[in-house]
């Protein structure tokens, strides 16, 4: 039996989580960590981790990014294992997992799902190919809660973009004070938030006289959780260091 720590346990992700670990074998909730630990629940929930007294083998983490830094402190405290699927982590909070995964197993993608990590095999293809006669663009789309902005999701496909390009992209956020065309060394990042959208992002590389687009839409928040129970389980069986999506999917876990 897999005991696990839900760090942001009452929010949208933490809910689907439990959803999630109830009806799968092998796998139960020992507490969770929330900034309202008064809230409803079955299990015992604190403000902290370090006030966890439940034996436990993995953490997962999907809070906000300003709890981060504390979490992986009392995670390197207790020698637990964690997944961080919490997103907008900046260069500090990466470094921060850098020095955790000296101590303990740490997991970290800016996003779970299975189908993301495949578009960024395919985007890593076909960029070399594309990049000195087409631009390109992104399009990403969240609900009207997300804070914040572009999703980790989104930086996490620029980056893997640009980790293959002969000629380095700056990224743009805004073009509203711009009176210039657009520089070949530009990758855009269009942002919509509404309603109640899962998350979509559209990655566009648009040519003279033709486009290709390149599509995933999240359906479900399931997809998520179910990626961080996999990314556990994976983790609680490894040494200290840093895991991510595609050690995952090389490790042929996922079920």
């Amino acid at each position: 039996m897999l005991r696990i720590i839900l760090s942001g346990c009452h929010g949208k992700m933490g809910q689907a989580l439990q959803r999630l670990i109830a009806v799968k074998e092998g796998l139960t909730v020992v507490a969770g960590v929330d900034k309202q630990p008064e809230l409803p629940s079955d299990f015992p929930v604190y403000t902290f981790l370090s006030e966890v007294k439940e034996a436990a083998d993995v953490v997962i983490d999907f809070s906000h990014f300003s709890a981060v830094e504390r979490l992986l402190t009392d995670c390197k405290a207790k020698n637990l294992p964690v997944v961080v699927a919490t997103t907008g982590l900046d260069e500090h909070l990466k470094n921060c997992l850098q020095e955790a995964s000296e101590v303990i197993p740490v997991f970290y993608s800016a996003n779970m799902s299975l189908g993301i990590n495949v578009l960024i095999k395919a985007l890593q293809a076909v960029t070399p190919i594309l990049e000195e006669d087409f631009d390109i663009e992104m399009i990403e789309k969240h609900h009207n809660q997300k804070k914040d902005a572009p999703s980790g999701t989104a930086l996490l496909l620029a980056d893997s973009i640009n980790a293959v390009c002969q000629e380095k992209k700056s990224y743009v956020y805004d073009r509203t004070p711009k009176d210039e065309a657009r520089a070949t060394s530009e990758l855009g990042i269009s942002v919509v938030r509404g309603g109640t959208i899962p998350g979509e992002h559209i990655v566009i590389y648009a040519g003279e006289d033709e486009i290709l687009e390149f599509k995933h839409t999240a359906l479900s928040r399931n997809i998520f959780a179910k990626g961080a129970l996999q990314a556990a389980v994976f983790l609680a069986k490894q040494p200290a260091g840093q895991y991510q999506m595609a050690d995952l999917v090389n490790a042929n876990n996922l079920e």
